[in-house]
């Protein structure tokens, strides 16, 4: 039987209009954030290797600039389409809100798939989407970063192209970059220390020490790498992994270099000797203390939400738990850490990258690591605080924050 087609634009509008009434909010702020501010779709006729000339559909889009310039990825992926990208730079502008960064929300993607395309294919696809979007970012306008299927050398074809078109070198136009072209140290490993920073102090409120707990994880791109790293160095015990073409699960841990190892040699974690092979969603539903997601959107469901077992969700990707799932979950008692929170640590050493590119100086590795534990560390109490107000989830309680946050811009502004 095939899955339920689920919009991620329509789930996140429900809960907009939930929480911003049980805050009390003016009509207007829901009628505002409900449309994007400003949708930029093109098609790029790309020539391939072997001569032939496929078009791709790409997009960028503005949700919400009230707070300041926009922020958001560039995701390469084939599901694509423009509800996904319109629910990805909401979720932007309510993150950033969280973390109390001085941004609105943003995303991009081109539908491809980027693992079957070459090198100079990928470079020329880059290339011809930075032209085609370079009148649509800035660095005071709108400041891309990876995303699913991006990473730090499609940055660097990007802006290389933008410096081409404009005639400017303006390294904040862009974050995670090489470090060589202005990038910042710690970038790389961000979002998945952050993921861990947010688990360290969920720990702490709801009694489930990091030390010796079993953590499962779905995916194993670069924020799950770099969480199960941080778990596994704090002593939990990594016991569940995946990836697109398969899962593992091993009861006594992983190893997390050596599966990444593994993963490098064979193209997947599947086959990593000693594991019970789970499938792709297999950490979902394992025994464990701790669940960090950390894929794609919608993959904790109505149908699969009723077998999670963990304590604790720390969503390490963006949407992955549906609003029917939540209640699911919220009714067995499990504790979930909000994407828009759990996983902000990549977007705020995108905001350090861009604060360095501005002034010219950079930090030490331990003071981005300082600065994101701070923020990280503020933004969780931020977020109770709001949930304890409201007798709300952590879920609700940060869209409780971001929204506060994101209404008080807009009404200063003269916007509501």
């Amino acid at each position: 039987m095939s899955e339920k087609r689920i919009n991620p634009w329509e789930e996140q509008l429900k809960v907009v209009k939930k929480v911003s009434e049980i805050m009390g909010l003016e009509p207007a702020f829901y009628e505002v954030v409900s449309r994007p501010k400003a949708i930029l779709q093109v098609s790029l006729p790309i020539k391939m290797d072997d001569g032939s000339v496929r078009v791709f559909e790409a997009f960028r889009i503005h949700h919400n600039d009230a707070r300041g310039p926009c922020k958001g990825g560039i995701r390469y992926h084939p599901h694509v389409d423009l509800d996904t990208e319109k629910a990805l730079a909401a979720w932007m502008t309510w993150k950033c809100a969280v973390v109390n960064l001085p941004y609105g929300g943003a995303k991009g993607g081109i539908a491809c798939n980027p693992k079957e395309l070459s090198r100079g294919e990928l470079e020329r696809l880059t290339r011809a989407y930075a032209a085609a979007i370079a009148g649509f970012v800035g660095v005071d306008l709108d400041i891309p970063a990876p995303d699913v299927g991006t990473d730090a050398q499609i940055m660097a074809w990007f802006v290389d192209e933008y410096y081409k078109i404009t005639g400017r070198i303006i390294p904040g136009v862009i974050t995670a970059k090489p470090i060589c072209i202005g990038g910042s140290l710690g970038r790389t490993a961000a979002t998945g220390r952050g993921v861990f920073f947010t688990a360290v102090e969920a720990s702490k409120k709801y009694g489930i020490p990091i030390k010796g707990a079993r953590v499962a994880i779905q995916g194993y791109g670069n924020v799950a790498y770099h969480s199960a790293l941080n778990f596994y160095e704090a002593g939990a015990k990594i016991v569940a992994v995946s990836d697109s073409k398969g899962g593992i699960y091993c009861r006594d841990g992983l190893n997390p270099e050596k599966v990444m190892e593994h993963k490098r040699k064979t193209g997947t974690v599947s086959g990593f000797p000693g594991c019970e092979e789970i499938g792709s969603k297999g950490p979902l539903t394992v025994e464990c203390d701790i669940l960090v997601p950390a894929a794609m959107e919608n993959q904790l469901t109505e149908e699969n939400a009723g077998d999670v077992k963990a304590k604790l969700i720390v969503e390490g990707a963006n949407g992955p738990t549906t609003p029917e799932a939540d209640k699911i979950l919220e009714e067995k008692g499990v504790v979930v850490i909000p994407d828009i929170l759990a996983n902000a640590g990549g977007v705020t050493v995108s905001y350090f990258e861009w604060v360095q590119n501005r002034m010219g100086y950079y930090w030490t590795a331990e003071e981005v690591d300082e600065r994101l534990r701070r923020v990280m560390t503020q933004a969780f109490r931020d977020v109770t605080e709001q949930a304890e107000k409201y007798e709300i989830s952590p879920r609700y309680g940060a869209y409780a924050l971001a929204f506060g946050r994101v209404a008080e811009a807009m009404r200063v502004r003269g916007i509501i």
